[in-house]
């Protein structure tokens, strides 16, 4: 090698990064010790950014394109390293590759599950997951803020922190949406909307922006989803005597067609019993006639009031009026008088009493003269 190659290779011509990982976010250009040539080329594709750093000081940013370097366009830097104007020896300084392409499919997940107060199950607990995009926005704050000097900067390092923000802020926009648990899947993307106007702001201070924000599934407990299969089930069965009429009818088919299978008919009958109660005890509590009231109680007795031979007696019973008829010792003539009575009146032409006087025989003949000898 001769002198002048040597000294070559102790200037960089081109600065340049190409992509080959999926996962890359911040990549420094492997400077070592040699020196950046004044007029060496700075080429910064699509989906990147070049930040200049000087003794770990974030200096000039460079977008897509081909830039010729010299302290001339890099005035930043040529400020924090004190270099005079129009220097135009090679330069020392950092060179970090920014990646801003948006990386998409990263994941979230609630770790544990989210208690929740439910309008028609009352409290729940769900869990959620899904997947979200980000990009760089700003180079500069983003290695300020995150990345520092680290030569190779990936998105796992990054993610768990990323996942804990999102997934709590995703906790607090689901309970105040106050969406019943029924209609969330209707809701993903209002809710993905919703969460990402909320903590938009709370990425800007590192640089990044949260350009998708994907809810894929939220789930009840096992035990809660068999509960929840079970009522849709009976609400598909709709009118459960009329389902159970249609399995008996279908079974009698069945068995009609294999009229040797022994114990079908039996199995069918008590199948068929079964059904019934059941059905009888899961219809709705409408449909149970309503129990009778109980009947009214009787009116008191009324109490009357004689004066057989003028002399008043009483109060009297029926019982006790009807037995003093039978004696004789009311007569149809007799005074009576009750409560709704203008005054005292003749027994037998008094409505009540009538009745028991027809009920009274006649007064027994006179005896028979004794016969002739």
């Amino acid at each position: 090698m001769g002198l002048f190659d040597k000294i070559r290779g102790q200037f960089i011509d081109v600065i340049e990064w190409v992509d080959s990982s999926r996962e890359t976010l911040v990549w420094k250009f492997p400077r070592t010790d040699n020196e950046i040539k004044n007029g060496a080329q700075l080429v910064v594709r699509e989906t990147q950014a070049a930040v200049f750093m000087h003794e770990g000081q974030v200096g000039d940013v460079f977008g897509p394109g081909r830039v010729q370097l010299s302290t001339r366009n890099l005035p930043i830097l040529t400020t924090l390293a004190s270099w005079k104007y129009a220097f135009d020896a090679p330069f020392k300084c950092d060179v970090y590759f920014v990646n801003t392409r948006q990386f998409t499919d990263e994941k979230w997940g609630t770790p544990n599950p989210i208690m929740l107060r439910d309008p028609e199950f009352g409290p729940v607990r769900l869990r959620a997951f899904g997947s979200y995009s980000f990009r760089v926005t700003d180079a500069g704050a983003f290695i300020r803020q995150l990345a520092g000097t680290d030569p190779h900067f990936e998105t796992s390092e990054i993610a768990g922190y990323f996942r804990s923000i999102l997934v709590s802020r995703f906790a607090d926009a689901l309970a105040r949406s106050g969406v019943p648990l029924l209609d969330l899947a209707a809701h993903y993307t209002d809710l993905g909307d919703t969460l990402i106007a909320a903590i938009q702001g709370e990425f800007v201070p590192y640089g990044l922006e949260i350009a998708k924000f994907l809810i894929e599934n939220v789930s009840v407990p096992e035990d809660v989803e068999k509960a929840l299969d079970k009522r849709a089930s009976m609400s598909v069965l709709g009118n459960l005597n009329q389902y159970t009429q249609y399995q008996t009818a279908q079974a009698i088919g069945d068995v009609a067609k294999n009229p040797g299978s022994p114990g079908a008919m039996a199995g069918v009958i008590a199948g068929a019993n079964l059904g019934g109660v059941m059905a009888g005890a899961m219809q709705p509590a409408a449909a149970t006639p309503a129990p009778t009231a109980p009947a009214a109680a009787p009116p008191p007795s009324t109490a009357w009031y004689a004066a057989p031979g003028g002399v008043q007696s009483g109060p009297l019973d029926p019982g006790a009026l009807q037995r003093q008829i039978s004696a004789g010792q009311i007569t149809p003539q007799t005074l009576v008088w009750r409560q709704g009575l203008p005054g005292w009146t003749p027994a037998g032409q008094t409505p009540e009493l009538q009745a028991l006087f027809a009920s009274v025989p006649p007064p027994l003949p006179p005896p028979l003269p004794p016969a002739a000898p």
